[in-house]
Parts: C-alpha cells; structure tokens; sequence
C-alpha cells in the first residue's frame, strides 16, 4: 500500500543502487508472510507440489540471498541466480535501466554474481520452505568449455535445488545463445544429465530449459523436440528480447535484454509456438511482461503451467504477486475451474484440435 509513496524516492536513484538496497531491506525484514495459497491454486508440475502458480524468475535474487522473505510476499516459488561456477563481475554500469514511459527494462547485466559456492552456503541453511526454490545456472563468460561449466553447476547446486534452470537465452553473454542450436542443446542435455546421474532422488531435481522469444519457428520446433527427448522437465518462455518495438523512453537505444510490458506480446506468441511445437507434451512456463491478474490468466489458458514475473515490481511494488494470485483465483472460479491445470492450454489450437 505504501509503495505509490516511495517509488519516486526509489526510482530517483540509479536502478542497480535502487535494487541492491531493496536486497539489503528485505534481508532485514521479518519473516511473517507465506506463499498466497488457495486450494484452487494449488498446482505440481514436474513432480513438485507449488503452493500457487505465480513465480518470481530468474535475475531478481542473483545470489539467493533472501528467497525466504521473497516466498513470505505471496510467491508459489522463487527462482534464483543466474549462477556461474566461478564469481564474475559483469557488463560495466550502467547496465540497468529502467523504461518508465513504457513499462519496461532493459539490462546487459552480464550474469554478475558471486559464485556457486557463495550461493550453496546460504541455500544449504535454508532448509524448511514454504515453495519451490529453483536455481538457474549458467556459464562463465570466459569459460573454455561451457557445457562443462552447465555440467559442474548442476553437480554443484543440485543438492538444494527444488529445480534447475539451464539459462542459455541472455543476449548478454555473447555466443551463449548459440547453445540452444539444435545439436549444442542436445550435447549440453545431455551433460547435464550425466552430472545428475547416479544422485539419491532428493539431490537430481528436474532440469527445466530457460529459452529466448528472439527464436524462427524452424528453431522452436528443434528445440522442443530436443527437450522433449531429454526429458526435461519445463521450458520457461521466456528471456529478455532483443527486439526494439515502438518505444518512448529516452533509454530505448540502450543495448542489453528488454523486458517489462513490452515484451508481452512477444513472450506471448513465443509461448504459443511452443505450445503448438510440444503438442502439451511438455510442461511450460511463462515469463515476460507478466504484470497482471488477466496477463496472466491469458499465458496460462494458452498453455502455460506456471508464470514468472520480474519487470513488474519495479512499477507495481512488493505486493504484486499477492495480488496476482488471489485475481487468478477468483478468474479460475468465475470460469468453473476446479484448479489451474484445467485451464491450462484452454485456448490454445492444440487443446481445442
């Protein structure tokens, strides 16, 4: 409620200074909320059990240092990272900006964080939580061999992760994106499931394959087929993009990932496709200019599972996710649906094919 308040003062300062001082506040903040539940909420997808369907991705806590009080603001499940074996520091600054004319951001943060290791410390104390914590995993920028690198974070991060995210889409890292051709995907699957291979059942979570919306049809259907070959678990769709559309803040030009409300269409249509390439063979997660209840109630009647938002909070404050949920509750009701996997893909071709 005080938010509309402070964001002035917040957004007066440089977006990275704003958004490491919101880490700092909630790592001071008491631990006196929970995930938003509501039985018709609830849903599992790749064998784990979320409380509700609304996710915070991937970039929001890079070093998994408050997923805790994250979860206490209403999220069925926090995903952290992205997270490279060794620490790195990333793009110069400025390197975030925000678009506030349009809703929007755009960052080459470059997978900036402090490490595997430091992450693994604080997740091994974090035991008793009240959703889904996912890590998402990358490559360092100058890594010799980086399936290899995707191989030792999965050995690394398994133990307490609830699911893994293979992050191959940032447009930050140069080359990376090249790994999600289809015969590179399939070697680095392939890896990373050996890394998992042999592990007691709580220490091999379910891999999930985090894709761009930037992809030709021709690729979203090899790499649908690929994902599905490998077993993986979820596709989350999906990153920033590295498209311009008509865009009104002076920051337009800046090089990087958009995100915020104008990648919504775009995210949108990527989630489509690839919906209509997996035949809802395969669980999907929607990512991208996710700022409502009805955006998305839209993502998951068209196929997605789950939904992660990000950009959002930066203009609609701490209590978004919350407020999501409980809309999505009372769209699945007013509709007669008696949880979110009957809704699921609704109006999607496939579903109604």
């Amino acid at each position: 409620m005080l938010y509309p308040l402070l964001r002035p003062a917040i957004h007066a300062l440089d977006a990275e200074t704003a958004h490491r001082l919101t880490i700092a506040a909630l790592r001071l903040a008491p631990l006196g909320g929970r995930p938003e539940r509501d039985p018709v909420l609830a849903c599992r997808v790749a064998g784990l059990d979320f409380p509700n369907p609304v996710g915070l991705a991937a970039g929001f806590d890079k070093d998994a240092e408050v997923p805790a009080r994250l979860l206490a603001l209403g999220f069925g499940f926090v995903e952290v990272g992205t997270l490279t074996p060794l620490p790195q520091a990333g793009n110069p600054r400025p390197r975030l900006f925000r678009l506030a004319e349009d809703r929007a951001v755009i960052n080459r943060m470059g997978f900036n964080n402090k490490g595997q290791d430091a992450a693994l410390a604080r997740l091994s104390a974090f035991r008793r939580r009240a959703g889904p914590v996912g890590v998402n995993i990358g490559a360092n920028k100058d890594a010799a061999d980086r399936i290899a690198d995707y191989a030792a974070g999965a050995r690394a991060m398994a133990p307490v992760a609830d699911y893994l995210t293979v992050n191959i889409s940032s447009p930050n890292t140069p080359g990376l994106r090249a790994l999600q051709a289809a015969g590179a995907l399939a070697d680095l699957l392939a890896g990373v499931t050996a890394a998992l291979a042999g592990r007691p059942e709580r220490e091999s979570p379910p891999v999930f394959l985090k894709v761009a919306p930037d992809l030709a049809p021709d690729e979203i259907d090899a790499i649908a087929r690929v994902a599905i070959e490998a077993g993986v678990g979820a596709l989350i769709v999906s990153n920033t993009t590295v498209q311009r559309p008509p865009l009104a803040s002076a920051h337009a030009g800046e090089q990087g990932g958009l995100s915020g409300a104008p990648l919504a269409p775009i995210a949108c249509a990527a989630l489509s496709a690839f919906r209509a390439a997996t035949g809802g063979k395969l669980p999907l997660v929607a990512a991208g200019g996710i700022d409502s209840a009805d955006e998305a109630y839209r993502r998951i009647r068209a196929g997605a599972s789950l939904v992660q938002l990000y950009s959002a909070l930066v203009y609609d404050g701490p209590g978004l996710a919350r407020r999501i949920a409980r809309g999505l509750a009372e769209r699945l009701r007013r509709d007669g649906f008696a949880n979110v996997a009957e809704a699921v893909g609704v109006d999607a071709p496939v579903a109604a094919a």
